[in-house]
């Protein structure tokens, strides 16, 4: 027999592997998972229980997801794991957007805009299909576990059906109408867009000061307001961004309560506002020389004339005008603006839009006739020069709106269009934003700041235009007459027909549909229109045509998880929707979560290089250091990514990894079925670390709970390195590898580290699941079910006091400070290893007693080959010298027993008795 078997220590061996090469075994896992159908062993295994339904909203189906469609996945995985863990019945059902402009824009630049609207929706959908099914293995591919074989898509002919019937309720109500009002209109698209398809950038525009000559007529009441007589030409001021949008002017808007001077200006007069006069002369170059003043209702109904076209202009009051910038007098066109529509309706002024389709002007309009809205400032500006009518011009930088596809500057223009009414009152006689405004009040949120910007936001939103001029879409299946433009009275009975058809042969049932099919003998009354719904309001009635319809889901969700864009989108239209059906949210908790950037904080970009695709981290480093990530990332706010972070991730993964490599490897030969230690009867320091490892789970259950994931994994990770690597791993070692095989000390140790590594897998499952899998695998290997369908681990009493407890921690903090005393001394070259130091603790009475409790155990949670302790009034004081003693071969400490017992010479007595006699006595640790 060699020295080495003679003296052989409790080595420990694991088929957990030191390096995780996660990139390359991840894909095995995930089809190990599909094929044993491990989603449907969760679900089965959760029949009964109280049940929670995290609802997915859609991303689009067009091109590869991205690392903010990964961030949103992994963090529903999160919850819907942990929800499962905690014994709820938590479906996830993954769903798909699938009409809309984007597709359609693929279509026709790959087969032209001259295809018959039928074989163009075939060509969308089955793009879309491609698309989902190139997603769908990205999202699984994250660790992701869902019903993948059933998820939902807008596409879908009985989701498509259901969209229609949400429309009808809706209808029934009576918030659906149909209007000419000024809506968001992108030329590029040809399209209405919703407010959530609304980017804001910087644009420079030409801002005009434009002088509205008073009309001829006005003399009279001119004098009277201001109280002089007309000795020269009388002007109102306003300004503007948009001089595009002066053929359109129907009025001149003052606020009520603002003073409105009348001033002098070279050979004229002017009106403006007085708190912006200084400004406003200031520019003109000019001295201020106020004439008289009065507040703006004194000016309603005065009559001026439009600087270039034949028509006259009354002022008119509103309270939108404010004297943040220009002159205090607005230029308002209702064809063009909300505010003005909105005060326009107020004094029954004409919206006339004078812009068609494309941003062209149309051909009875003067001037700018055949123009797009760009071209014709210029021809706008130079023809108010030519009549003297532009008092000042200069660029101006400003945010303004954009498209969200195109990136093009967009227009406000007046369209016949479909809306769902803000304001409008249901039979209860309860307005939709009322409605809205009280859902939001019972709902929770996380972070809490998302319930003021929802609320803002419902406060302030103008009624939603649902209607969109496309062949991608679920149609607005209705018969409008054609002279009343009236829907039919059969419309709420057509809605549920033109379902059935949709549901039996899609969307085309309606497009290729003959009137006269259900209209009879109305048909030559009546045509049928061919808009189609914005597909906000697809994904946003989702709770009534996917929730409730689904058996494994709930008509209301626990939970709706977007990115913090989506209080303006999904969030809204979801809410907006089911108030006006059910009178409540479709959820009763919303989470936010901040969208990803670089390193620096700057929003990544192709042209900026800084784009960062998951496909490419998963293929690096592995899904779970992806998914750890996320989880180590306050995602509330930005979340930062970059190579250099992942590094760090990937670092603390290794630390992980490690923790879990030596819970394994000591492990081995451990059969709790005829191994385990009753908790009651473990050593102290293994009961301690029972205890610490309960306090861990505890704390990490309720940081799920509040799904801040972030604060459980700081404290995971700091528990893996410090707690256990730290202190309680880096102790037992020692009794791991030097005490008999099957000694009660080292079977103690065990146990403690079985409880362990049962609540580790499971705590860390919802965020490492490819990791806590791979150790589920080899720890429970007998196991008839996954780690997925199991609970949380249930961990035994430890048994110790609040004495006890107090001990231990006394014990941890002066274990601390004795270290960096030994790695002075070892820095200093003094000593080789700490076990070669001896330790004496001078310390005052009380805690010289407290240290003195674990008496001859104390050199094993040092770590050092001796330990004394002496009791003195001072401060604590440790001595560390190198050990006078001879090292033991076998287990490295340093003590005077090595080589006593003649046949075995190079050992000492502990690790004789150990491997050849009754072994040692641990008494704590």
């Amino acid at each position: 027999m060699t020295e080495d078997n003679k003296y052989k220590l409790n080595l420990p061996d694991t088929s957990f592997p030191m390096r995780g090469n996660l990139a390359k075994r991840e894909p095995g896992w995930v089809s190990e998972w599909k094929n044993k159908e491990i989603y449907q062993e969760i679900r089965k295994s959760r029949n009964g229980a109280p049940r929670y339904v995290l609802h997915d909203g859609p991303p689009y189906a067009n091109g590869d997801i991205h690392i903010g469609h990964a961030v949103n996945k992994i963090l529903k995985d999160f919850i819907v794991k942990s929800k499962t863990l905690s014994g709820f019945d938590a479906p996830y059902v993954p769903g798909w957007d699938c009409h809309g402009l984007p597709i359609e824009l693929v279509i026709e630049k790959k087969y032209g805009k001259e295809i018959d609207p039928t074989k163009f929706r075939e060509l969308c959908r089955s793009y879309a299909i491609e698309q989902v099914n190139r997603q769908k293995i990205d999202f699984q591919r994250l660790g992701v576990l869902g019903d993948w074989d059933n998820p939902y898509l807008t596409l879908d002919k009985s989701t498509e059906a259901n969209i229609v019937r949400s429309l009808a309720k809706i209808y029934a109500q009576g918030f659906l109408y149909q209007g000419s009002k000024p809506v968001h209109w992108c030329t590029e698209c040809g399209s209405a867009l919703a407010e959530a398809e609304v980017e804001y950038e910087d644009k420079t525009s030409t801002a005009i000061d434009v002088a509205f000559n008073l009309s001829s007529n006005q003399k009279e009441q001119y004098e009277k307001i201001f109280s002089t007589s007309v000795s020269k030409k009388v002007s109102a001021v306003i300004w503007t961004t948009t001089p595009w949008t002066l053929p359109a002017n129907e009025a001149i808007c003052v606020h009520p309560q603002l003073e409105y001077g009348l001033y002098e200006l070279h050979d004229q007069l002017v009106i403006v506002g007085k708190e912006l006069a200084a400004k406003t002369f200031l520019k003109y170059d000019a001295t201020i020389n106020l004439i008289g003043s009065v507040r703006g209702k004194e000016l309603e109904g005065l009559l001026f004339t439009h600087p270039f076209l034949d028509k006259t202009i009354p002022i008119i009051c509103g309270d939108h005008v404010t004297i943040e910038s220009g002159t205090g007098l607005v230029h308002t066109a209702p064809a063009h603006g909300i505010d003005d529509y909105v005060v326009g309706v107020k004094y029954d002024l004409p919206v006339e839009n004078p812009v068609d389709d494309q941003g062209k002007f149309k051909s009875s309009i003067p001037f700018v006739s055949g123009l797009t809205v760009w071209e014709s400032n210029k021809k706008i500006i130079a023809l108010l020069t030519e009549n003297h009518s532009l008092l000042f011009a200069e660029k101006y930088a400003h945010s303004y709106p954009h498209c969200w596809r195109h990136k093009a500057p967009i227009i406000f223009r007046a369209t016949h269009q479909w809306f769902v009414g803000m304001n409008y009152k249901n039979s209860d006689k309860k307005s939709l934003r009322d409605l809205a405004n009280s859902a939001v009040s019972a709902t929770s949120f996380f972070p809490s700041w998302g319930k003021a910007r929802l609320e803002a936001m419902i406060k302030n939103r103008p009624d939603w235009c649902v209607s969109r001029q496309r062949n991608w879409g679920v149609p607005i299946p209705i018969f409008l007459h054609k002279e009343t433009s009236e829907p039919h009275p059969k419309t709420q009975k057509f809605f549920e027909l033109i379902a059935q058809m949709i549901e039996e042969k899609g969307i085309d049932a309606w497009f290729n549909l003959d009137p006269s099919t259900l209209l009879k003998e109305d048909a030559e009354d009546y045509k049928k229109i061919t808009d189609t719904l914005d597909v906000w309001f697809d994904s946003g009635t989702t709770h009534e045509s996917v929730l409730a319809q689904r058996s494994d889901l709930a008509p209301q969700a626990d939970l709706y998880l977007e990115g913090s864009d989506q209080h303006r989108g999904w969030f809204q239209s979801s809410l907006l929707t089911s108030c006006a059906i059910n009178e409540k949210a479709p959820f009763k908790a919303l989470l936010t979560h901040g969208f990803v950037v670089d390193g620096k904080g700057y929003k990544m970009s192709k042209s900026k290089g800084n784009v960062i695709a998951p496909q490419k981290i998963m293929d690096q480093y592995g899904a779970d250091i992806l998914r750890l990530w996320v989880a180590t990332t306050d995602y509330s706010a930005e979340l930062n990514v970059s190579d250099e972070i992942l590094k760090r991730v990937s670092d603390n993964y290794r630390r992980i990894r490690n923790t879990l490599r030596f819970l394994c490897a000591n492990l081995e030969d451990f059969d709790s079925r005829k191994d385990l230690v009753s908790s009651d009867a473990l050593l102290g320091l293994d009961q301690y670390s029972i205890y610490s490892v309960d306090r861990l789970q505890k704390s990490v259950l309720e940081h799920y709970e509040k799904f801040e994931f972030y604060l459980a994994m700081q404290k995971f990770v700091a528990f893996c390195s410090e707690d256990l690597g730290g202190f309680y791993l880096d102790i037992i070692k020692d009794r791991l590898y030097t005490t008999a095989e099957n000694s009660f000390a080292r079977r103690s140790a065990q146990t403690a580290l079985y409880h362990i590594s049962q609540s580790l897998m499971r705590v860390m499952a919802p965020v490492l699941s490819f990791t806590s899998h791979e150790l589920w695998e080899i720890l429970c290997k007998n196991a008839n079910h996954s780690l997925f369908s199991d609970l949380w681990y249930e961990l035994p009493n430890h048994h110790l006091s609040k004495d006890d407890l107090k001990s231990w921690e006394t014990i941890k903090i002066v274990r601390s400070v004795a270290n960096k005393k030994i790695e002075e001394v070892r820095e200093a070259g003094k000593i080789g290893s700490s076990l070669q130091a001896a330790l004496v603790i001078k310390a005052e009475p009380e805690l010289a007693e407290q240290i003195l409790k674990f008496n001859d155990d104390l050199r094993f949670i040092f770590i050092t080959s001796s330990v004394s302790v002496e009791s003195h009034e001072g401060a604590l004081e440790i001595d560390v010298t190198p050990s006078k003693d001879v090292k033991c071969q076998r287990c490295w400490h340093y003590v005077s027993g090595v080589g006593e017992d003649k046949r075995h010479p190079s050992v000492c007595l502990r690790c004789v008795s150990n491997l050849f006699g009754e072994g040692e006595l641990r008494h704590h640790a």
